[in-house]
């Protein structure tokens, strides 16, 4: 008699989402969401995320997801009331119990970095700093010398700060930059850089899988990098389980459970994906995981990297 084993228990406990944006649009501070404005996207048309998500509308999305605490991602803000972002965002937290924490805007080689990165560390729930350093589009690109701002040496004098506030700092850069942030997290071995949106793949092509694992992988042998699982919807295919698979699993095996953490990109995954199936997907994919590696996926990371107040309970109503 053969012995049938049961599939593995999907993770129930805590979860906490260390990436999301919420945004107000009646506000008309994000000038990407205006009405007839499309700048190019990885995801490709965005026009069904240009409405207002608001903390009561991810508190719907997650109902009943076990989701304890929340992490801000900056949501592109005019650049030029980026501390205007940190007070909205704290009001909402104020008001709702959401977010717990939060990733601040800041123009690392902008004339006023220094005192704008150190009125944003002032902010009680702003735990780090992302500046997109733009650069190469392609592998090609970077073959041929193009440099991301991580080697102009007046955006390094902006990121130089970030440990002298204890901030983080959130890269989001395709993977054929990592080798270039790599150097850069040597250079700063005081400064966490979260990896945002699993390195950013923009397709699952074989070629770009080896360049993303070697990239990635060169990443790992970094301490004071860490990445989150997110972001890996592709244009026009959306969520794929079976491609994501072996991503998430990669990542765990290149980083470790304890360097990775769950984040939904809500609204803008919301392109592509409900929520409660994200976090099934995820859960699926992570169940052959140890109980101890999956709670740190989705929960003990981003508790550790970011400590976020928890919601509160009857927030959203």
């Amino acid at each position: 008699m053969v012995e049938e084993r049961s599939a593995p228990a999907l993770y129930a406990g805590p979860v906490i989402d260390a990436h999301h944006h919420v945004w107000d649009l009646r506000l008309g501070k994000h000038p990407w969401l205006r009405p007839g404005e499309q700048v190019p996207h990885r995801y490709g048309d965005y026009e069904s995320i240009k409405q207002d998500y608001l903390p009561a509308d991810l508190i719907a999305d997650a109902a009943q997801q076990n989701l304890v605490a929340t992490v801000y991602m900056e949501a592109e803000w005019d650049p030029a009331d980026a501390l205007g972002e940190t007070a909205w965002v704290a009001g909402q937290s104020q008001a709702t119990g959401l977010p717990g924490a939060m990733a601040a805007q800041a123009w690392l080689d902008a004339d006023d970095a220094a005192d704008l990165i150190a009125a944003q560390a002032a902010h009680p729930l702003v735990r780090s700093i992302r500046h997109k350093p733009g650069g190469p589009r392609s592998p090609e690109e970077v073959a041929q010398g193009v440099p991301t701002l991580m080697s102009d040496s007046r955006w390094q004098a902006g990121y130089a700060r970030l440990a002298r506030h204890g901030l983080h700092f959130e890269l989001q850069t395709p993977w054929w930059n990592l080798p270039e942030a790599v150097a850069l997290a040597e250079r700063h071995p005081e400064t966490l850089v979260v990896i945002n949106h699993s390195g950013v793949l923009l397709d699952h092509r074989p070629e770009t899988l080896r360049g993303w694992r070697d990239a990635m992988s060169l990443a790992a042998g970094r301490p004071n990098m860490v990445v989150k699982a997110s972001g890996l919807c592709v244009e026009k295919a959306g969520w794929l389980l079976e491609a994501n698979r072996g991503i998430v699993l990669d990542m765990v095996g290149m980083f470790g459970a304890d360097r990775v953490m769950f984040g939904s990109n809500f609204p803008v995954d919301r392109m592509y994906i409900g929520y409660a199936e994200l976090l099934h997907a995820y859960r699926q994919i992570l169940a052959p995981l140890d109980a101890a590696q999956q709670r740190a996926v989705f929960h003990d990371t981003a508790a550790r990297v970011y400590a976020p107040a928890p919601i509160r309970p009857g927030a959203g109503a």
